[in-house]
């Protein structure tokens, strides 16, 4: 049975985007564009990608990835990525990029054969990993703490979890980021 881990960055104070999505204050602090051993050794792990529209819209326009689908494979490789949105978006060609709407419990069992004994990584955002929660199939979030505040934006994750539901379970420096991993524990337990 494949993890489902939130693995993303956050400010500060705890915001995953700014009020346009962007992710440009990631970039702009030291590391921020990620790649570190920790890193890679997570990412050779993972066998399906799980992200909002969002990200995914941002991706798509930060990389000129329409124009330009070659850079996919350095973002997320041949992994299959799944979007949920509620709207139609552009495919990147070339790439497994598979639509979804609706609860996520919905998608689960496609999500689960694709990853086989492989992780599924909710890359982004805070509101989809938030479903996951509540559906009771998010099983760790790991979040990078940057070196940057902003003034407001997309929350890290807009749910409600208490002591009860969070282990912490490592703490490390990865060069100007603090990682924290959590282990997220079934509701009453």
């Amino acid at each position: 049975m494949p993890r489902v881990i939130f693995y993303t960055a956050t400010t500060l104070n705890g915001f995953l985007a700014d009020d346009q999505d962007s992710l440009d204050w990631l970039f702009a602090a030291p590391g921020g564009e990620g790649g570190d051993e920790d890193f890679q050794r997570f990412l050779a792990g993972v066998g399906v990608l799980v992200q909002g529209s969002s990200t995914y819209r941002w991706v798509l326009e930060h990389e000129d990835l329409i124009a330009h689908p070659e850079k996919w494979p350095a973002y997320y490789g041949e992994r299959p990525t799944w979007v949920f949105t509620s709207r139609a978006l552009p495919t990147v060609p070339g790439a497994d990029i598979r639509f979804a709407a609706g609860d996520v419990r919905e998608a689960w069992p496609a999500i689960r054969e694709a990853a086989g004994d492989r992780d599924v990584w909710v890359v982004g955002g805070g509101d989809l990993a938030g479903q996951f929660a509540d559906a009771g199939l998010l099983d760790e979030i790991r979040v990078s703490i940057a070196p940057a505040t902003l003034p407001s934006g997309k929350p890290l994750l807009p749910r409600r979890l208490g002591a009860e539901r969070l282990e912490l379970t490592s703490a490390r420096q990865a060069g100007a980021f603090a990682e924290l991993t959590y282990r997220l524990k079934p509701s009453g337990g």
